[in-house]
């Protein structure tokens, strides 16, 4: 390089193509770059060409000014590193537990999780939380279990004794139950295996799975264990998921619900989970009679890039979503966990493995508050559940009459840890529940093909009455029908509000002719925090290339909620939230209410 003077005295500097004088140096903040800014004159070009071929050289330009480059951090939007999210665990899973904190292990969707991370650092990990794996028993001498083993609260109704270990098999057929302990409950920092959504929480073994069948006292007896002690009971089971069975609870299961969330918890009502069912696109979790009442909250599941799983169940009873395996065939993308004798595992999966995960939620939430009471969870899990990056390809997302987001797979959305314990902790008791039959209509009405039954029903949801019902949590369409194939029977209904809920969607397995659905009660969560007077409507048709022909015998619409607003009195700390957009719709509606009330006493008096 060749610094010269021309005639004028202005310093130019030679900047050769082939070799250049940058060199590595650091800034003040000691962030090296290599990176110079040379600001060139304008219209010296021929003056500093001149000079450069004076000296031997090919080009050069007149230099104006040269400035250091600062280096400094720019970070993608969404991705997340376990080390920045300050969560330190020894157990060697735990970085492939990726529904807990999802950095993009897997090919998985970063950010897309249970947000535990925060939870835990609010230091809820669900200490004095029992949850009761109600399944094919508990491996209790897993080394990542043993610490957290409630022996108090398990018993084996299989067997009728104290210890509810699985019963041994050569292809480890009952690992289900210890999977699923693991996902809940599994220690933290021992080094085996990975973490439980709620580390610190006890874990109790039900054992009522492993029998050649079930009958109704296993099932009650299983439900209504140790309710004062139990405080959530997680279920991945139910009818089988063929695609053609309509079954629920018997008699004496149906007591043991009504009576747990009665009674138990000394009155606040025990919490029961449940998996939303693998049937797929074959079957409708509103067929299975756990999933769809309104003493459960039914959950589904997401894989890890938020869309559907190949065997997620879609209904209107679904209140919630958690996550289970990938689609894509990576090895990491299970959901890792405990099993049998001491062993862990990644391959995990199903509904089966989403229940245990929001169990595990609604303990950190328990931690939170153990005042919630078991309509307060699901209100909870209404409000704090987030749409996030979930994508369903058959169903779009909607809102519903009072504007919640909803899907008819997900439910409201994929449970968010942080924001639930956030809103427990200052949660305040919802009102009083009530009852009202809407009405009935009982005349025979035919249903053929290529056309829809329609039928109405008008209601003031028994205003005036004392069990009038103002803000909905739960309907039930009773319904009795049949039809030539059960199977392509398609039922909707749609709330004075405008909300449509899909009751049944087609079943292409499912051939019955005889049986229909007797007084079978469909649920719908859809219609949360709706004003149910006015117009209901249902439509029964029948979906397929076939010809087919049925009827239908009785409707009889049944509403559920408050008669006072629900979230009213609640404390909004986001204003960007459900809460806050559910309660500045409670106080418009209360306030347009009275100003009726109003106009129609000065009406009366004049």
């Amino acid at each position: 390089m060749t610094i010269g003077s021309l005639t004028h005295g202005t310093a130019v500097v030679l900047i050769l193509l082939k070799a250049l004088f940058l060199a590595t140096h650091a800034t003040e903040d000691g962030i090296f770059t290599n990176h110079l800014l040379v600001q060139l004159h304008e219209g010296a070009h021929d003056e500093a060409h001149q000079l450069a071929t004076e000296h031997g050289f090919h080009s050069a330009r007149k230099v104006k000014n040269v400035l250091d480059q600062e280096g400094f951090g720019r970070q993608k939007r969404g991705y997340r590193s376990i080390d920045e999210i300050y969560i330190k665990m020894t157990d060697p899973l735990f970085s492939k537990q990726w529904y807990l904190i999802n950095t993009g292990q897997a090919d998985g969707t970063p950010g897309l999780d249970l947000n535990v991370a925060e939870a835990w650092g609010l230091g809820y990990t669900g200490r004095g939380i029992t949850i009761a794996i109600m399944d094919d028993g508990i491996d209790y001498l897993h080394p990542d279990l043993a610490s957290n083993y409630n022996a108090e609260a398990s018993f084996d109704f299989s067997s009728n004794d104290p210890y509810p270990y699985p019963r041994y098999t050569n292809d480890w057929f009952n690992s289900h139950g210890t999977r699923c302990a693991g996902e809940v409950s599994a220690a933290a920092n021992n080094n085996i295996c990975g973490v439980g959504v709620a580390y610190n929480s006890k874990v109790a073994g039900i054992r009522m799975l492993d029998q050649p069948f079930m009958t109704d006292i296993i099932e009650a007896s299983s439900i209504s264990h140790m309710p004062q002690v139990i405080d959530i009971y997680s279920a991945s089971w139910g009818p089988t998921d063929d695609g053609k069975t309509v079954d629920g609870p018997r008699e004496l299961t149906l007591q043991a619900m009504a009576d747990g969330v009665n009674k138990g918890r000394g009155g606040k009502g025990s919490i029961y989970v449940w998996a939303s069912g693998d049937g797929g696109s074959y079957d409708d979790c509103n067929c299975d009679g756990y999933a769809s009442s309104m003493w459960t909250i039914s959950i589904n599941s997401a894989i890890n890039d938020g869309r559907t799983a190949l065997y997620d169940e879609s209904c209107s009873s679904t209140l919630a979503s958690t996550f289970s395996n990938g689609r894509k065939r990576n090895p990491e993308a299970g959901v890792a966990t405990t099993d049998l004798y001491g062993n862990c595992t990644l391959r995990h999966s199903g509904t089966s493995a989403a229940a245990p995960e929001a169990a595990g939620v609604f303990a950190l939430a328990l931690e939170a508050n153990p005042n919630l009471t078991w309509r307060d969870m699901q209100h909870l899990s209404v409000l704090t559940s987030k749409r996030n990056q979930l994508h369903d390809e058959v169903h779009q997302w909607r809102r519903n009459g009072v504007g919640l987001e909803f899907n008819h797979l997900f439910g409201y959305g994929v449970l968010d840890a942080g924001s639930m314990v956030k809103m427990a902790k200052e949660w305040k008791t919802v009102p009083e529940r009530f009852h009202c039959v809407a009405g009935s209509l009982q005349d025979v009405h035919k249903i053929q093909s290529g056309g829809k039954l329609i039928l109405t029903i008008s209601t003031d949801s028994c205003h005036g009455k004392d069990n009038f019902v103002r803000y909905l949590e739960h309907v039930q369409a009773v319904v009795t029908v049949n039809g030539s194939r059960r199977g392509d029977l398609n039922i909707n209904m749609t709330s004075p509000m405008g909300t449509k809920s899909i009751l049944l969607s087609c079943r292409p397995r499912d051939d019955d002719a005889k049986v229909g659905f007797d007084k079978w009660p469909f649920m719908t969560t859809h219609t949360w925090g709706e004003d149910p007077r006015g117009t209901w409507v249902l439509e029964v048709g029948f979906q397929g290339d076939e010809p087919q022909r049925g009827a239908l015998k009785e409707w009889t619409l049944m509403l559920h909620g408050t008669q006072s607003a629900p979230y009213i009195d609640q404390i909004v700390r986001n204003y960007q939230s459900k809460l806050a957009m559910s309660k500045k719709e409670e106080l418009e509606e209360e306030l347009d209410e009275a100003v009726e009330r109003s106009l129609k006493s000065l009406l009366s008096k004049n």
